[in-house]
């Protein structure tokens, strides 16, 4: 989920954040950066503001440490026979080839086209291909629903959903097998019941929606 939000005016980490460039950061260390809350007033695209902003990218701009968390959500769906891995642009590509490359499958993307997401730049899909789809980030589960619906559009099979993150508190359920490196319970309110709207924080957008 990407979302726009409020910088609150003071903000703290529940976690103590690693340096990234430190060699031998274990995977405990990456999980804590992982899952660092800020305290961020997030205007999601539910319409709904949200006190926690978990931000992959932190993690994933380092090779070694995207490469340990796809192994690390590879290995549930070791036993799946997943044959592609696919992803939501943009949050989710660096998530899928990582996890793709530690199945020794390919990776895909899909991206919204006229608002409905689908298979673009020549991509396609064999009739019953096995596909499994992962997300950096799960909130609500309406991307990653999407991707599902537009693999079996397209002809492929969903083996299962995968996640670095399930932001949602385990309540994004999907109808087959499912795994999340890390489950973080989030509070959402009403944009004119949202207590740091009340304090004046001003508006930001950490995500890579516009």
């Amino acid at each position: 989920m990407r979302a726009r939000g409020h910088r609150a005016r003071d903000r703290h980490a529940s976690l103590t954040r690693p340096r990234l460039d430190a060699g031998g950061l274990t995977y405990d260390g990456v999980m804590a950066t992982l899952t660092e809350r800020q305290t961020l007033e997030l205007y999601e695209k539910t319409g709904l503001h949200s006190d926690i902003y978990l931000q992959s990218a932190l993690v994933l701009q380092y090779p070694e440490h995207a490469a340990r968390l796809g192994d690390a959500l590879a290995a549930p769906f070791g036993d799946a026979g997943a044959q592609t891995v696919l992803a939501p642009a943009i949050g989710g590509i660096l998530v899928a080839h990582e996890v793709a490359r530690a199945l020794g499958v390919r990776a895909l993307f899909t991206e919204r086209e006229n608002g409905v997401m689908r298979l673009r730049r020549g991509f396609a899909l064999t009739p019953g291909e096995r596909c499994l789809v992962v997300e950096d980030v799960i909130t609500t589960g309406g991307s990653t629903r999407e991707v599902v619906e537009c693999v079996r559009a397209s002809g492929g099979a969903v083996v299962g959903v995968g996640s670095l993150i399930d932001r949602s508190g385990g309540a994004a359920a999907f109808d087959v097998k499912q795994a999340a490196l890390a489950t973080v319970s989030a509070t959402t309110w009403p944009p004119e019941a949202c207590p740091l709207c009340k304090t004046g924080s001003a508006a930001i957008k950490p995500g890579s929606r516009v």
